[in-house]
């Protein structure tokens, strides 16, 4: 049985001044493709019999430059919709809420592009991805290219564990995770592992 392969995203602007980057579509920094392009020897070697992609510019970007085919869009990778704080910082959100935590207290409605969702509306949305790959990994290794915190969520699906666990899971730009089982019980087998 094949591993969940989970592909971070390399650095953009946004990621790099720790913006909260959500459905807004940014191009990869130069460090950020350099990033992308050293994933493929962390990927070298392993059996990927499918590679699901969010549809997001940075994260189509580096499954190409990654070696990873970008054809087969999965919206349900899209990043967390973070409503109306799109583009801002947790500094500057704590600024109008002291103590502000996404993982706890969420989002705020945004304008019509950034609605905003809930932690528990990212997670029907993995379990979606879950259960597109979960059957794919009889035949080796799925890709999922993505972002941040939806990858931190879905691994917290993978072990069982509530969406808004998914915060026991940093998770930098530019690496690779994967997720497996022992003993046919799901574990986290590497984790946010940088390029080599």
């Amino acid at each position: 049985m094949g591993e969940l392969i989970l592909v971070r995203h390399g650095e953009t602007e946004w990621s790099r001044a720790r913006r909260h980057t959500g459905r807004t579509d940014l191009p990869l920094t130069g460090r950020g493709e350099e990033q992308a392009r050293a994933l493929r020897g962390a990927l070298r070697g392993r059996r990927i019999a499918r590679t699901l992609v969010s549809p997001a510019e940075r994260a189509r970007r580096t499954a190409e430059l990654a070696g990873l085919p970008a054809d087969d869009l999965d919206p349900d990778l899209w990043e967390w919709d973070y409503g109306g704080y799109e583009g801002i910082t947790t500094a500057a959100i704590r600024e109008d809420r002291p103590g502000w935590f996404l993982w706890d207290d969420g989002v705020i409605p945004g304008d019509a592009d950034h609605p905003g969702e809930s932690v528990e509306q990212v997670g029907r949305r993995v379990d979606a991805v879950l259960a597109r790959a979960r059957p794919e990994l009889a035949g080796g290794d799925v890709a999922l290219v993505a972002h941040g915190h939806v990858l931190r969520v879905l691994t917290a699906r993978w072990l069982g564990l509530e969406p808004a666990r998914g915060r026991l899971f940093a998770l930098d730009t530019g690496t690779v995770s994967a997720l497996g089982t022992e003993h046919d019980r799901p574990v986290i087998s590497a984790w946010n592992v940088p390029a080599p």
